[in-house]
Formats: structure tokens, sequence, C-alpha cells
């Protein structure tokens, strides 16, 4: 028969052994698993980023298309039209200022 002490000596080595090979095997999971949500935020992020800028091309063209432009004959028909052109660009630049003001009050 052998000694009990050598005996369980074997069995708290092993016993170490295995309990280190799946803290091991958890923790090699655990960051795998991490490592895949990083890569989905960063996807989702970047999706999320090319929509904004999407919308905001889509928004920006169609604010152009019906924005009122000037011809040379009107911008040298007189005064008023003038008047008119700079009452206008003034307004659009109020409007604006409004809206990045919400803006950014929006964001932190």
């Amino acid at each position: 028969m052998s000694n009990p002490i050598v005996h369980a000596f074997f069995i708290g080595r092993a016993l170490a052994e295995s309990v280190y090979e799946q803290a091991e095997t958890s923790l090699t999971d655990t960051l795998s698993e991490l490592g895949k949500l990083d890569a989905e935020l960063r996807e989702n992020l970047r999706q999320f980023t090319e929509q904004v800028m999407e919308r905001a091309r889509q928004e920006e063209a169609a604010a152009m298309q019906s924005r009122p432009t000037a011809t040379p004959s009107t911008a040298t028909s007189g005064t008023a039209d003038l008047q008119t052109m700079i009452d206008e660009l003034r307004a659009e630049i109020a409007r604006l200022r409004s809206e990045l003001k919400q803006y950014r009050s929006r964001t932190p």
C-alpha cells in the first residue's frame, strides 16, 4: 500500500491542475466573448455613424433644393431684391445658430 500522505499530495496536485485548467478555459472564453462584444459594438457604431452621415447628406440636399437661388438677373435688378436676399440669409443664419445651440444642449 502507498503512503496516505503521498496519495493526498497527488490528489491535491491533480485537483490544483484541474482547477487551473478550468480557470484558464473560463478566462479564455470570457476574453473571447469580450472581444466579440467589442467588435460588434464598433461595427454598430460605424453603421450608426454612416446612417447619421447619410441622413445629414439627404437633409442638406433637400434644404439646398428648397432654398431660393439668386440668378445674375435677380441679383442686379435692384436694391430691394438685394435687401430681400440679405434678409433671407440672415434668417437662415439665425435658424442655423438656433439649431446648433439646440444640438449642443442635447450632447453632453
